[in-house]
């Protein structure tokens, strides 16, 4: 055997060696991902003891006891209280309607991932001794497929099993039907939006005829732009055309509102080349559907005309803005709702269309209002806490400031002052929490926030930073001063 011989096989081997250690850390996280559920399972019940202790009929406050407990746990490890309070709800579950798949997770034969897969599919299922068998059935090919395909299978499972025809299910189903905005990276989102299939494709549909309408008319002007250049070419007998052809608009087409369909007929305006579109067809898609959702009107307007009906609705978003971006000196520091950045080109051009300006000094010197000998903050007041904490202050919680409620850290009923050392913002779900249960809120110097939970732990809230740096002579950095 040769020296490459050996040196593939020790080397096949240690791979080997590398798939049986994984293997076995991924059987130990199984098992300790099975104690977490436990744990949170625990953590459900003993809400739902203390909610058959409350005696009002309503559902909110009989609901605080497990927001309450989902705050405390999701602040101890960093995680939103609305996710904890879900992976709560789904630990329970798991624990008390899936125990053959707990079992597995215990025994490291299946991940929490494929646990979750089947919990969701199999959840539909309302006989005991049916659920037992899909459990039976899925875990088989649980412990040997991947999770996308263990998810598809559960549900193939749980379709036949499920008592509830397709009309029922589909009925109940569209009552989920939601829109919802996920931020991404490089300043951009997503707009998903959830509704019923033929609603969806008939809007891709409409979508895609327009742009590829849009696209044909580029098409035209193109060609005709490129016949006229070989028009002109053989006239002035240099036999030198433009060479673009038709294949030439295959990335692009035009945009709504561009011009592109206003009738030219493509032809040069003297020596000047005619504006192409070089989008796609992805890109158009999107730029009609938001123009269509920023620009137009809804077909069913139950408002009162004379108002001006949801067609006079226009979108509202909250940019802030340091004037060392506003003026090109730096490229960073915008953002959008304060929970996104957005690029310093659309913020400029924001900001020159915007007909109020709400100018917010980050210096500690400051002329705005401070405090007014009433309950209801002075709309300066307003300005400056949404620019201080830009979201709700609780935690984990990114609910825009200027949706939130101003709330009062030491309450106004108990000789709490209204003032910006004792205002800060709180979405409707934790202020409510705070004053209803036993969670306490101290505001300390410079807008910080001590949040002291019912189990006695403490939590600190600073507001965002609102350092800003700038270029000095020498290439550096220093502060900016403002």
């Amino acid at each position: 055997m040769d020296a490459d011989e050996k040196r593939r096989r020790a080397e096949d081997k240690r791979a080997g060696v590398f798939a049986d250690e994984l293997a076995k850390l991924r059987r130990r996280r199984a098992a300790l991902e099975a104690k977490e559920t436990r744990l949170l399972a625990d953590a459900y019940a003993l809400t739902l003891e203390q909610r058959s202790r409350v005696g009002s009929v309503s559902s909110r406050e009989r609901d605080l006891p497990l927001r309450s407990m989902a705050l405390e746990l999701g602040m101890a490890v960093r995680v939103n209280d609305r996710s904890m309070q879900s992976q709560m709800h789904d630990a329970h579950e798991l624990i008390a309607l899936f125990p053959q798949t707990m079992e597995a997770l215990v025994e490291g034969r299946v991940s929490r991932a494929h646990a979750q897969v089947i919990q969701d599919a199999g959840r539909v299922i309302e006989d005991a001794a049916d659920r037992a068998a899909f459990e039976r059935i899925v875990l088989v090919e649980a412990e040997r497929q991947t999770v996308p395909r263990t998810k598809k299978y559960a549900i193939q499972r749980a379709a036949v099993l499920d008592p509830r025809p397709l009309q029922e299910r589909h009925d109940r189903a569209v009552r989920e039907r939601r829109v919802w905005v996920t931020d991404l990276d490089d300043a951009m989102s997503t707009l998903t939006i959830l509704g019923t299939n033929v609603y969806i494709h008939g809007a891709y549909n409409r979508l895609t005829g327009q742009g590829t309408t849009i696209k044909d008319v580029d098409r035209a002007k193109r060609r005709a732009y490129a016949a006229a250049q070989a028009e002109a070419g053989r006239a002035g007998g240099s036999g030198a055309g433009f060479g673009l052809g038709g294949d030439a608009g295959d990335r692009g087409g035009g945009s709504s509102g561009s011009g592109s369909g206003s009738g030219d007929n493509g032809a040069a305006d003297g020596d000047a080349e005619p504006w192409f579109d070089d989008r796609i067809l992805d890109e158009i898609r999107c730029d009609l559907a938001l123009d269509m959702l920023l620009t137009g009107s809804p077909v069913i307007d139950p408002t009162d005309p004379i108002t001006g009906g949801l067609g006079a609705i226009r979108a509202e978003v909250q940019i802030t803005l340091p004037i060392t971006t506003l003026t090109g000196v730096t490229g960073s520091g915008a953002e959008l709702n304060g929970v996104t950045p957005v690029d310093p080109e659309t913020a400029r051009r924001m900001a020159g269309t915007a007909r109020v300006w709400d100018r917010v000094m980050t210096d500690p010197i400051t002329g705005v209002v401070t405090a007014v000998d009433r309950y209801t903050p002075h709309p300066s007041q307003t300005r400056f806490l949404n620019a201080r904490d830009v979201t709700c202050r609780t935690p984990g919680c990114r609910r825009p400031a200027k949706l939130c409620d101003k709330d009062h850290s030491r309450d106004f009923a108990l000789g709490g002052p209204t003032s910006n050392d004792n205002l800060c913002n709180e979405c409707v779900r934790h202020h409510t929490l705070k004053h209803a249960t036993n969670w306490h809120v101290e505001q300390l110097p410079g807008g910080i926030l001590t949040f002291t939970s019912p189990g006695g732990k403490i939590y600190d809230s600073h507001p965002p930073s609102r350092v800003a740096f700038v270029p000095t002579d020498d290439g550096r950095l220093a502060v900016a001063p403002f």
